[in-house]
């Protein structure tokens, strides 16, 4: 795979100052251009150890303007990162539409470094492969250009360079342990690397291989690539780059849905709801305490018709957690730093710390429910939703988050009826918009919507618990017996 980047090729030092400056215009104009783009660029440095990565990222810090590009370095990993899924950090890290991100050293960092190490067997390295690929498809998908750039070096170019900067009293600072024992595991490095860029070398994201030996070469060819790739992006109509999902079935007015067959008589006397209040709070507080020794993090959402108790059901979650040891987020529409990124993003940036709680007041699944109804995302981008959301559910469980997921149903009849209440309560008015009555009238759409939703996306790791909620007490004690099982069973 890595023979045509050994070649030697070089470019001569007039030709290149002859280059450079038209070079360097070009790429700020791309910059400018990008601007007004409505997709973020994500360029990956990876690749051997001498190999001119950090100095040709220095290079186009150089050549571009600071303002509308950032270069994040991925290291040893925090505590802070530790406490949370693996892709937490790069998350982070994504640039908004209309910028260039480049992050140094990037998830491929670590599978190539632990395989080299043999912590674990080919098997498991292609199955954080697979997540790779699944991850980068999400962010193309979303409307991302991703340049991945593999910087190579041969192995005897690697021995002359070290010679080299050894040679120099200048350089030699430059040639540390690190770098002797890239060399000597060299050949490992190189096997496991041309596995790694075969698996995750794909249509939507393909490696480019650079050759690393001559600077002036890898810069120009560098720059070049950048130029080349996203000039065409900007060449193409957004519309063809979404899809449209043919295969999918519309629901009709007649079909009956998972809604349909709860039982909404259900209800609890006021007595029994206080001793079972009590009860059940008195447990949750010994169980997030235990949580929190134990570092067990835990993710509450909650979705439902408007006026369907979730409010009340998140006060008696927080009345028995410690206020340190809890945030609830609650979700409206998105703000325009949200727009400008990935729809995931915003809900990977408030996960909670080890042992910690994270409430969310509504959820990812805007995407498939009120984004679907009212139209705010395409057919293609809300269908393929489901199956993001459940990658990024399992990435969430296979941490060892403790993921418990709520929609709280209750009839028309019952939500009118807590409307009219909402408006003749001076303190209760806020609550109620014109959005929550123009709701009403797609209350068949939001019923399908639900039931997809939870076809798709109840699986083994994450599943959905329905909530009857016309009697508010019942639906209070069902969410905090269930969030109790869970986080027994966890811990």
């Amino acid at each position: 795979m890595f023979e045509a980047a050994e070649l030697g090729r070089t470019l001569d030092k007039s030709d290149y100052k002859e280059i450079v400056p038209e070079l360097r215009t070009s790429l700020l104009d791309l910059q400018q251009e990008l601007g007004n783009c409505d997709f973020p660029v994500i360029l990956l440095i990876s690749g051997a150890d001498g190999a001119g990565k950090s100095e040709t990222v220095n290079i186009l810090n150089q050549w571009m303007d600071p303002r509308w590009i950032e270069t994040t370095a991925f290291d040893e990993m925090t505590d802070e990162e530790r406490e949370r899924p693996a892709f937490w950090r790069f998350w982070r890290a994504l640039p908004p539409k209309g910028r260039i991100g480049v992050l140094f050293g990037s998830w491929y960092s670590c599978p190539i470094q632990q395989r080299i190490e043999d912590r674990f067997d080919d098997s498991e390295l292609d199955l954080m492969l697979r997540r790779i690929n699944i991850f980068e498809k999400m962010l193309v998908d979303d409307g991302a250009l991703l340049i991945k750039l593999w910087f190579h070096l041969g192995k005897e170019m690697q021995v002359k360079r070290i010679k080299k900067l050894r040679k120099n009293p200048a350089t030699r600072w430059r040639v540390g342990e690190r770098d002797l024992a890239a060399l000597k595991s060299y050949d490992r490095f190189r096997e496991v690397a041309e596995h790694v860029l075969r698996q995750t070398s794909t249509g939507e994201a393909p490696w480019m291989i650079i050759e690393g030996y001559d600077e002036r070469h890898r810069n120009v060819t560098t720059a070049n690539h950048i130029l080349e790739v996203v000039r065409k992006r900007m060449t193409l109509d957004p519309m063809t780059l979404r899809g449209t999902t043919s295969a999918w079935r519309m629901p009709h007015e007649r079909d009956k849905t998972i809604l349909d067959f709860l039982d909404l008589s259900k209800s609890l006397e006021k007595k029994r709801y206080r001793k079972e209040l009590a009860e059940l709070q008195g447990r949750l507080s010994v169980l997030s305490r235990k949580a929190r020794q134990r570092k067990v993090s835990t993710i509450v959402l909650l979705e439902g018709w408007d006026a369907a108790g979730k409010g009340g059901i998140i006060r008696r979650i927080t009345g028995a957690v410690d206020a340190r040891s809890y945030r609830v987020i609650p979700i409206g529409s998105p703000t325009d730093e949200e727009r400008a990124q990935h729809y995931l993003w915003r809900f990977w940036r408030h996960l909670p710390r080890a042992g910690r709680f994270t409430i969310y007041d509504r959820s990812w699944y805007g995407r498939v429910l009120v984004e679907r109804v009212e139209g705010f995302a395409c057919e293609d981008e809300w269908v393929r939703a489901y199956r993001e959301i459940n990658e990024f559910e399992e990435e969430l469980t296979e941490h060892g988050i403790v993921l418990v997921k709520f929609w709280v149903h209750i009839d028309k009849d019952e939500q009118l009826a807590r409307f009219k209440a909402r408006e003749e309560t001076s303190f209760k008015q806020h609550k109620l918009t014109e959005e929550d009555w123009r709701n009403r009238e797609k209350w068949d759409d939001y019923a399908h919507a639900v039931n997809d939703m939870v076809e798709r996306t109840s699986t083994e790791f994450a599943p959905w618990n329905l909530i009857e909620g016309n009697d508010k007490r019942w639906a209070r004690v069902q969410a905090l017996r269930i969030l109790c099982e869970r986080l027994e069973q966890a811990l």
